[in-house]
């Protein structure tokens, strides 16, 4: 099973260890996705965040964790009986992954994590050589109380066989993206890329969904009488983008592009994103 993981290594054509290391992490996460729905997880839970942007939907930069919500609350989700048959997936494919939860069952986002080494070692990868012994990690993390509003699509994928996943539909994942630009509490440049992206793909934010976000963590948590309407989003979101150091912004996520898609980070400023921003009427 490992030459599925070669041939599909050899797809990405990557130029640096970098692009090889993001490479592996993204196949790494997708025999992840392929192992959950293995497990039946996706009849409770749902795909979304930046990582299903670029698996399903072909957003150009890498994505680090993966992430997910309940279609139902439920204070009681265990990520253990799950993880069981991802351990045993994973060694099907012939890596040896250390697969575990984290201890945060008193916390809304419950996490886990997958440690790998044995795909670099088995295919002699260049990033591995730095140092034998490092470990890819990709958290797991999943909202155990989502906000309401949000809408599910369906998509195959074939990788590494075939499969179907469940996932927030673009518009409610775009919510809960301007959700984290409004409310992160520190800079990610990552979402002010996703934020370019779902505009140039004409995607508006589905805004019922982004109020309930909104009302449950962050600046306007608890205000009942929040209404959230393009008018009011323009203004929040002009705000915030004459607050961002851009050259910050624009560290953060050079890492996960490829030099062709990096090239427009020099584009990057307060008039850019602006320009950007005045285009979600017109998406509407």
């Amino acid at each position: 099973m490992i030459d599925i993981i070669r041939n599909k290594l050899a797809g990405y054509g990557a130029a640096t260890p970098l692009e090889e290391e993001n490479a592996t992490k993204e196949i790494l996460q997708e025999i992840a996705l392929y192992a959950l729905w293995r497990a039946r997880f996706f009849e409770v839970a749902v795909f979304q965040g930046g990582t299903s942007l670029r698996i399903l939907h072909g957003l150009p930069r890498f994505s680090e964790d993966l992430d997910f919500m309940l279609v139902t609350p439920d204070l009681k989700f265990d990520w253990s009986p799950y993880l069981t048959l991802l351990t045993s997936t994973f060694e099907e494919f012939g890596l040896m992954s250390e697969v575990s939860a984290r201890d945060d069952m008193d916390r809304r986002i419950r996490k886990a994590i997958i440690k790998d080494n044995s795909i670099a070692n088995q295919l002699d990868l260049s990033f591995q050589k730095r140092d034998s012994r490092q470990k890819i990690k990709i958290k797991l993390e999943i909202d155990i109380a989502p906000p309401e509003h949000s809408n599910d699509a369906y998509t195959y994928l074939d990788f590494p066989l075939d499969f179907e996943v469940r996932h927030q539909d673009l518009s409610s994942n775009f919510a809960l993206k301007i959700h984290a630009l409004l409310c992160r509490g520190f800079l990610k440049g990552r979402d002010w890329y996703d934020f370019s992206w779902y505009i140039s793909n004409g995607i508006s934010p589905n805004l019922p969904h982004l109020e309930a976000a909104l009302k449950q963590f962050g600046p306007w948590a608890n205000q009942q009488d929040l209404g959230v309407t393009l008018l009011w989003l323009e203004t929040v979101l002009t705000e915030t983008i004459k607050s961002i150091d851009w050259d910050d912004a624009k560290q953060d996520v050079q890492r996960f592009l490829r030099p062709a898609e990096a090239n427009s980070l020099s584009l990057w400023s307060d008039r850019f994103f602006l320009s950007k921003m005045s285009k979600l009427r017109r998406n509407r």
